[in-house]
């Protein structure tokens, strides 16, 4: 049976609460940095990337030079490109069109899902992607306008849990992704995972944060393909 639009909205709800608890407190950070509403959602619907925009706000709050926030949201968004390798090889039998909406919406999170529905050989395809990414998109972009239509009367968002909600989606998605693979394969997940620990807590020591986290990451994927050709 081929998956659907609202299979991929229906994929996406497990996530909603992260993306409204972030999205919430990005809107409030926003508006503490003194961007307007408009200009707040703006940054949701241009930007889409919840540590980015919290980058944007606290760089423009101690007036940092339009270049160097550039140059770091750049940097911090860079690990797009490894997730966009790794879901390329799943949809090219689709147009470029379909290809370039996919990739333009992955984030952390959809991405997260749509790995764990490949890991369990779920038939994914664009029109479930799009549901999935759409979804996300969406409820982002309310979340931030929520956040900063209610910024003056929510101040520290900490003090509600919702810096914490990210955090719980993805051990959560997680726990998923582990429970559902029953193949050999999870061995050499569970590798990859502690490569890419290892790597971050050494690198952090010498490297900036963002530098650290995409060096792991490309660690991690270097020693889960080593595993993955050796089975």
């Amino acid at each position: 049976m081929e998956l659907t639009f609202k299979d991929g909205v229906r994929a996406c709800i497990p996530t909603l609460l992260g993306y409204i608890g972030i999205g919430i407190a990005a809107g409030v950070v926003g508006k503490a940095a003194n961007l307007s509403v408009i200009e707040v959602t703006l940054l949701a619907l241009i930007i889409y990337a919840g540590a980015s925009q919290f980058i944007i706000t606290g760089l423009m709050i101690v007036a940092t030079p339009i270049s160097a926030i550039i140059f770091t949201v750049f940097l911090v968004n860079s690990r797009h490109f490894l997730m966009s390798m790794a879901t390329a090889p799943t949809f090219r039998r689709f147009s470029l069109l379909n290809n370039i909406g996919i990739g333009s919406l992955l984030t952390d999170e959809s991405f997260a899902v749509v790995m764990n529905a490949i890991a369990n050989k779920v038939p994914v395809n664009a029109a479930w992607m799009h549901g999935l990414n759409l979804t996300a998109y969406i409820v982002w972009v309310l979340s931030c306008l929520i956040g900063a239509l209610i910024g003056e009367w929510l101040p520290n968002p900490a003090l509600f849990g919702l810096d914490y909600a990210l955090v719980a989606m993805f051990i959560g998605l997680l726990y998923l992704q582990l429970i559902g693979d029953k193949s050999k394969s999870l061995k050499n997940r569970l590798i990859a995972m502690l490569t890419v620990a290892v790597m971050l807590i050494l690198l952090m020591r010498f490297l900036s944060s963002e530098m650290a986290i995409l060096l792991s990451t490309f660690a991690g994927c270097f020693m889960g393909m080593a595993m993955e050709r050796k089975v």
